[in-house]
């Protein structure tokens, strides 16, 4: 890419301390900075970093909760081509020594308040040869005085776009977490969608109070930066520190997670605070509604849509066009999609398939897993692992992640998608299918389920219901009555399914299974 074509993050800020320059751009606790004074402090920063050795592509750890100077980190990161990743400070000290040794980080900025003991644990158990940096003390080695130790000089370094400037940490799906790798293309692109969608421009005063660790938390933070609002730091969400600063600072929107929402309902029943700036999803609970106003943006009317960390949050959206029959809304405009099986062949219309898409919200894939990203990216699309159904409108409906596969003679069967139709049949609480190992047909599905108290159905009654709801080959051939589904942290445990009900020979593996004894439980197999 020719130098006159490159638009970086650290860009945004060089043109905002002109365009910008004496508006407010973060408010944390006392401190109050404008975009002018953000640009200086960040080049100054981006200095001081390069001069401990940070380098294009190097990473840079936030051990921390909420603050603008985890912006601050962002934006110095993208001026020098470094990679900034906010870990999970809600984890344990062995959780946290992962992440040091696997991202291997050139420099930690790391927290004293309420994290520091887990913090230290961890960096003692580490094998990192990193540069520490507390940031919430006044002393010579804490961030202040190591930015302010910076060269004050933009050194206008040249950064490509595609690189990656943003490492998000996701859910341990492999048996171990991976960081997904965001660009500043991916990061910018979506960011301008979610801007228009929500309609956030100079005017919009942001409540960081969802935790900088996840993705969803930069759906507002970086719409708001790109677009010169501002944005106000919590370091977490406290009801009635939210509450306070939505009064104080005229704050117009923010992520606030349900729970924080319910106790601030509690909180504020009495109507003490003033959040009538705050802008509400015209779907909310009325009662918050009550003490804020409608968002009558786009994403305010119809919120949400499909998406993952991979690709900067959204590939579809809910505000997208008329009312759709999806679930999760329509293509995102900086974004393809398709629904395809195995092989890569777009399945039909209403027909489940994963759900695979391309386009420049698309990341750069994990930090360290090669292997993985390559997997992930085979035949020129990213390759989500979820499950996914076309609407005969266009829209798009997820169905489930796609944990398996059971092969039934030459037929792909999601147990995800067998799940969510068993899962609506009224008389029932939970459902796990599994294959069963088949000679004729290689896997045959059965269905584990735990009904509702009192209900009565038969499996002939759940497999009819299932034939009449998704193609017959995905309907389960035996039905097994259980009073609970094992669990691992919540999610179903299909080894341990697979073990004492006999499941096995999925495809790419060996495993045949072994029938189980199924004490406790009544089994029907209909003719």
């Amino acid at each position: 890419m020719e130098p006159s074509q490159t638009l970086t993050l650290g860009d945004i800020s060089r043109e905002h301390r002109f365009v910008h320059a004496n508006r407010l751009a973060v408010v944390d606790g006392d401190v109050r900075l404008t975009y002018d004074e953000v640009d200086v402090r960040t080049t100054r920063l981006a200095n001081a970093l390069a001069d401990v050795g940070v380098h294009p592509g190097s990473r840079v750890l936030w051990l921390g909760q909420n603050s603008y100077r985890m912006l601050e980190v962002l934006i110095a990161c993208a001026k020098l081509g470094a990679v900034v990743c906010p870990a999970n400070w809600r984890q344990t000290a062995e959780e946290l020594e992962f992440v040091i040794n696997d991202l291997d980080p050139s420099v930690v900025f790391w927290q004293h308040q309420e994290v520091g003991d887990t913090t230290r644990s961890a960096r003692r158990g580490a094998a990192c040869a990193a540069v520490w940096i507390q940031h919430d003390t006044d002393s010579v080695s804490g961030y202040e005085s190591f930015l302010a130790a910076g060269n004050g000089a933009d050194q206008e370094r040249l950064v490509d776009p595609s690189s990656s400037v943003l490492a998000l940490y996701t859910a341990a799906f492999e048996g171990r977490p991976n960081a997904a790798l965001l660009s500043h293309t991916s990061m910018m692109a979506q960011s301008y969608l979610l801007a228009r969608a929500m309609d956030i421009d100079h005017t919009t005063v942001t409540i960081n109070a969802g935790p900088l660790f996840h993705v969803a938390a930069y759906m507002w933070l970086l719409p708001t930066f790109l677009s010169g609002g501002t944005n106000v730091f919590v370091s977490r969400a406290d009801p009635a520190e939210v509450c306070l600063l939505i009064q104080a600072e005229r704050v117009t929107t923010g992520f606030l997670l349900p729970p924080i929402i319910e106790r601030i309902l509690e909180l504020n029943a009495d109507g003490r605070f003033d959040l009538s700036s705050y802008r509400a999803s015209a779907r909310s609970d009325p009662r918050w509604i009550a003490m804020t106003s409608v968002d009558r943006s786009p994403f305010g009317r119809r919120s949400g849509g499909y998406g993952q960390s991979e690709v900067m949050a959204l590939a579809t959206y809910n505000s997208i066009g008329p009312d759709s029959i999806g679930s999760h809304g329509r293509t995102s405009p900086a974004a393809r999609v398709r629904i395809v099986d195995a092989d890569m062949n777009d399945v039909d219309t209403g027909e489940a398939g994963e759900i695979v898409l391309r386009g420049p919200i698309v990341g750069n894939g994990y930090w360290n897993r090669a292997e993985l990203t390559e997997h992930r990216r085979r035949g020129g699309w990213w390759h989500t692992q979820d499950l996914g159904r076309r609407e005969p409108d266009g829209s798009i409906s997820f169905i489930a992640p796609m944990s398996r596969m059971i092969k039934s003679a030459a037929e792909n069967i999601y147990p995800a998608e067998v799940e969510s139709c068993l899962e609506s049949h009224p008389d029932v609480a939970e459902a796990a299918v599994i294959g069963l190992p088949d000679e004729r047909w290689g896997q045959s599905v059965e269905a584990i389920v735990v009904l509702l108290p009192g209900a009565a159905v038969s499996a002939a009654g759940l497999i009819d219901f299932c034939k009449s709801k998704i193609a017959s080959y995905k309907k389960p051939r035996s039905v097994r009555f259980v009073d609970s589904l094992p669990s691992v942290n919540g999610a179903k445990d299909y080894a341990t399914l697979d073990r004492i009900y006999g499941g096995g020979n999925y495809p790419g593996s060996r495993t045949t299974g072994r029938p189980g004894q199924g004490g406790g439980t009544r089994r029907a197999r209909p003719s």
